[in-house]
């Protein structure tokens, strides 16, 4: 049942905002189909970039892993993986676009503040005030291992260390003031005196002393993407995020709650519910009737969950290997194993993963589902399919009703995978006045309509 008044629209001149997610390293991306291109080709990048940006969506994201995924203690065979380091890659993509935001994916956990901002500004000043960090934290040991620490920080932990290090890394982009290089060929020196700020911080996780190098941007700063959906991450990206990520994007009245709570909780930290874009991650599968949609999204789904990735995800969540069943047999009669665990489902106790098998169970005896059949229904959910005109009535109610800004797009494709949206949807979405006809502003900041840094 609806939340809403139809007749009542809070935001009746709300604009939707599109971003792009190249992932990478997930089963969602559909890698194996003759259709899809390369995964790892810098000409992919190129052209997802690209067909953003003729859309005129607000960023294109790139994730970044610093180790290839695991699974019982061996390389995930069944991840897409050989990408690039992810400033390394927008650095490129910022000559070879003019006005799409770039963001990484860069990690909190395994870099050190002074470092990643001096590379983030460097980005933000090659492509114009573009820039952005959407921030991650890591609890993976086999990554930690790369560094020489394993799972070294506790999930509260996590959070404690990004703020600290957004910290510094927000007085790295405020070294410099205005004006601080001479304005004239008969000044005694190349800068002002006194005008770049030395940062000196200790804290519980770092002791810096460092001279920035680089003036600011276009922008300020670049902007910080966060996602993270415990109370821990929400408050963090109520305190301190530009925009938020969320799973919330499918189900309208889950949606706005989780909006309404993001809005407390900034209100809470003391901002205003203005000072935050929501942006959940969303995939979108588009046909030319009601029909051939739903067709086109029961390929997609049976693409993304081959037999081997419902048996993987079946295993994490039962504790033990089930590689050697039949994927499109029943679900397993033992009982889940695993006492504590973190990974692809969150993380879980014992008894909410026994609480979850048991809702599998009943509904797979209620439809007649194979284990395949169950991860597809029940696993995660992946976002909306429609048509042109009715994804765009849809999108236009949870954006005027303020249940989102926008979403952040993963498509089932690489490189072609954004072509439909761009051509089919954004064209409605410009007819009903809840999209822009053009970029209005050079940076990524003016597109998302972010006051500007103090």
């Amino acid at each position: 049942m609806t939340r809403t008044d139809p007749a009542d629209v809070p935001r009746p001149d709300a604009q939707l905002h599109f971003g792009v997610f190249f992932q990478g390293v997930n089963h969602w991306t559909i890698w194996s189909d003759p259709s899809s291109g390369s995964q790892i080709d810098p000409a992919s990048f190129l052209r997802v970039a690209r067909t953003a940006e003729r859309g005129l969506f607000d960023a294109f994201f790139l994730g970044d892993g610093l180790r290839l995924r695991e699974s019982e203690g061996g390389v995930h065979e069944l991840d897409v993986a050989g990408r690039p380091d992810s400033i390394t890659q927008l650095s490129a993509l910022a000559a070879a676009t003019e006005r799409i935001g770039l963001v990484s994916t860069s990690n909190t956990t395994f870099n050190e503040p002074g470092d990643l901002a001096r590379r983030l500004a460097g980005l933000d000043l090659l492509s114009g005030g573009r820039a952005g960090w959407n921030i991650v934290t890591t609890h993976n040991a086999w990554t930690g291992e790369n560094f020489r620490r394993g799972g070294f920080l506790d999930h509260a932990d996590r959070y404690r260390r990004a703020e600290e290090f957004l910290s510094v890394a927000r007085a790295v982009w405020d070294g410099w003031a205005e004006g601080v290089v001479a304005g004239s060929a008969d000044a005694r020196s190349w800068s002002v005196p006194d005008a770049v700020a030395r940062v000196r911080s200790k804290g519980a996780h770092f002791d810096v002393d460092l001279v920035p190098t680089l003036p600011r941007s276009a922008q300020g700063h670049p902007v910080i993407f966060q996602a993270g959906d415990s109370g821990e991450g929400r408050d963090f990206a109520a305190r301190q995020a530009d925009v938020v990520f969320s799973a919330h994007g499918t189900e309208f009245d889950d949606a706005l709650a989780f909006a309404e709570d993001i809005r407390r909780r900034l209100r809470a930290a003391g901002r205003t519910e203005d000072a935050l874009r929501i942006l959940p991650g969303t995939e979108i599968i588009i046909g030319a009737t009601e029909k051939e949609a739903e067709e086109k999204e029961r390929w997609v789904r049976l693409e993304q969950v081959t037999p081997a990735v419902a048996l993987g995800i079946a295993s994490r969540l039962w504790g033990f290997d089930l590689s050697g069943r039949d994927a499109d047999g029943p679900l397993p009669a033992e009982d889940p194993v695993v006492a504590a665990y973190e990974g692809k489902f969150g993380t879980r106790q014992l008894g909410e993963t026994l609480d979850t098998v048991a809702e599998w169970r009943a509904k797979a005896e209620a439809n007649g589902w194979s284990l395949r059949d169950t991860v597809i229904e029940l696993g995660p959910q992946r976002g909306h399919v429609g048509t042109p005109a009715g994804l765009a009535e849809k999108f236009a109610r949870f954006v005027r009703h303020g249940a989102i800004d926008g979403f952040n797009i993963s498509p089932y494709l690489v490189p072609d995978g954004l072509d439909d949206i761009v051509d089919l949807l954004v064209p409605e979405l410009q007819e009903r006045g809840v999209y822009r006809s053009a970029y209005t502003g050079t940076t990524l900041r003016e597109h998302l309509g972010l006051a500007p840094v103090g």
